[in-house]
């Protein structure tokens, strides 16, 4: 929730005109007004500051994928990432049907405060998307400025645009809410395709861009609330997600479910990738926002905040997740898989895959299957990626500062051998998770969050939803499919498809991709895939990039591995084997998910997906 000087009087707003506005006002065609309501819709649309808590409250139904059913249910979207145990997961087992509890939900709770966990995707998106409908309904009711009119209006267009889109990911194409449905009329919409839909989310994101304020901070409207407007929707995220989502059109899987051609759409490459370069050319121009340097890279992850005030995301996240309790921000975020960060009964986590971690090159800047690499299958923790020393605990690496006490002293060091304390998924004390692959991971954990460093207090975590990193390798990818060739670009663009790219490695100190990897189409494209995976890794990306290049079945993604050695007397790991741990099902079916019975009887023109 975006806080600032008019918290109080906007939750308030909240709180006890919102609902009464939305399911009295905005159904007075259909339900008749209680005579002892007093809240008109001029009370609740009239002004400024009425209207945008009106807004506002959208700004909450943006689900966080990590945190809903109350824990982490990541996993369940990692495609080959991560693992929980040796069990294999409802979802990597192919039953795509157990998406009830963590997308589709009972029915909603809408009391942010009380009960976060009640977070769903489906029902918040379809509320979000009438709500933003509705806001757009009363405009002709707000009395202000100019400048004010086009923030209200764009923030609508922008959310029923992002929930659109946000369904579309999951489940193909929909039909295309634009205005306040009526419970006392027949449901006629159609179900559109991936594309068409896609076209209809693409207007609306491109007026919003044109109706927001390149930030917040330096309008007359923000004023108010100077230097607490950071999470507020603006033109950089309007035309990001205009750009993403072309590329989501573009890509072969949302391709061939419209055209049946499993391929880019060249055309709509090309619009992503000019919108894109318009993002980066903003962002370069203006400076609204940067990307971090090595030295900050964490910054877009987690920080340390003595007063709690401080938020991730620093120069580069456009826009981050949604904080549902002010007051206890931790508990929005994602517990990772640390295995000593949390006290007593934190002994399962999801952990990295030995496959995934193939994804991290050498600090040469080659893949570890070059044969230039120097790539050591004996060492193979020594000289890699700087982002995997940052992302990953391996064997040996050090988890705890403060090892005086005797527990701590036992966790100081990863032990991740075949016998060692945190493997194989067994707890050695209330406070010890192991792993079943021999890794965890430290993104948005890093060392001091244990019970013994006890760094909690002074932390803030955040799961970033875009970042402008992001922009550029989405960049790089649609010019390649649109304009041709690794080294070509937006028209008026200054970088080309592997400037992007290397903009991004260079950040993490590697070096420029090698000639080899710049030559054809098909080599160039590995070397995105590889990076989005490095790069963006546990972040959310991975479910949707590997679908909608069409490659989530392919052998390499099926499998989820461990690795398993002894520790040597130096140190060093020996007598390494990798093992399957899980391997998952996927058959074309499960491009899409499928929908839930009721909703598919809902009318004749909404079908399930195919093969459901």
């Amino acid at each position: 929730m975006i806080r600032n000087k008019l918290h109080g009087l906007r939750h308030w707003l909240v709180s006890s005109m919102v609902f009464v506005a939305f399911f009295a006002s905005s159904c007075e065609s259909y339900l008749d007004r209680a005579p002892e309501a007093t809240i008109s819709d001029k009370d609740v649309y009239g002004s400024f500051i009425s209207f945008q808590g009106f807004v506002e409250e959208i700004y909450n139904s943006v689900v966080d994928i990590h945190k809903v059913l109350g824990g982490n249910q990541f996993y369940n979207f990692s495609a080959s990432d991560e693992v929980l145990s040796t069990v294999p997961l409802p979802w990597d087992d192919g039953n795509y049907w157990n998406q009830t509890t963590f997308l589709y939900g009972a029915t909603p709770n809408f009391n942010y405060y009380s009960n976060l966990t009640g977070m769903r995707v489906w029902p918040f998106a379809w509320y979000a998307i009438r709500k933003a409908n509705l806001g757009l309904s009363k405009l002709d009711l707000l009395e202000a400025t100019p400048e004010e009119k086009n923030a209200i209006k764009g923030q609508c267009l922008f959310f029923r645009a992002f929930f659109h889109f946000e369904l579309m990911r999951y489940y193909g194409g929909l039909p295309y809410v634009d205005e306040v449905q009526s419970s006392s009329e027949a449901l006629t919409l159609p179900r559109l395709t991936y594309k068409e839909t896609a076209l209809k989310v693409a207007k609306d994101f491109k007026e919003a861009a044109d109706l927001l304020p390149l930030k917040w901070d330096g309008t007359t409207m923000g004023s108010a609330t100077l230097g607490n407007n950071a999470q507020r929707i603006t033109k950089i995220h309007a035309l990001s997600l205009l750009g993403k989502n072309l590329l989501y059109a573009a890509s072969p899987m949302m391709n061939e479910s419209s055209t049946g051609q499993n391929a880019y759409d060249t055309d709509l490459s090309k619009q992503a990738a000019d919108v894109l370069a318009d993002v980066i050319k903003i962002c370069k121009e203006t400076g609204v926002y940067r990307l971090q340097t090595w030295a900050t890279w964490t910054d877009n992850f987690w920080v340390w905040s003595p007063s709690n005030r401080d938020r991730p995301g620093g120069t580069e996240v456009i826009m981050n997740q949604t904080i549902y309790i002010p007051s206890y921000v931790r508990f929005t975020t994602n517990r990772t898989s640390n295995p000593v960060q949390f006290g007593a009964g934190n002994n399962r986590v999801e952990v990295p895959t030995h496959n995934f971690i193939k994804n991290y090159g050498m600090a040469n800047g080659l893949p570890i299957n070059d044969p230039e690499s120097g790539y050591n299958p004996n060492d193979p923790w020594t000289g890699r990626d700087p982002r995997f020393y940052v992302d990953i605990i391996y064997d040996n690496v050090r988890m705890v500062d403060n090892a005086t006490a005797a527990a701590a002293k036992q966790n100081e060091f990863a032990q991740l051998a075949n016998n060692g304390l945190h493997r194989n998924g067994t707890t050695a004390s209330s406070n010890v998770a192991g792993s079943v692959t021999g890794y965890f991971y430290k993104k948005w954990t890093p060392k001091g969050c244990n019970p013994w460093d006890n760094r909690w207090g002074s932390f803030q975590s955040y799961h970033p939803q875009m970042r402008l990193a992001d922009v550029y390798l989405m960049y790089a990818e649609a010019v390649l499919h649109g304009y041709g060739s690794p080294l070509s670009q937006s028209p008026g663009a200054a970088l080309t498809a592997v400037d992007a790219v290397n903009t991004i490695r260079n950040r993490a100190t590697l070096p420029n991709l090698a000639g080899k990897y710049t030559g054809s189409k098909d080599a160039f494209m590995k070397e995105i895939i590889r990076e989005r995976a490095v790069e963006f890794a546990f972040e959310g990306h991975r479910f949707f990039d590997l679908r909608r290049w069409n490659i989530a079945g392919n052998d390499e993604y099926l499998q989820k591995t461990a690795i398993d050695f002894d520790r040597a007397a130096n140190g060093k790991p020996t007598n390494l084997k990798e093992r399957v741990v899980v391997t998952r099902v996927f058959e074309k079916r499960h491009n899409w998910l499928p929908f839930q019975l009721k909703d598919t009887k809902l009318y004749e023109g909404f079908p399930q997906n195919p093969g459901w």
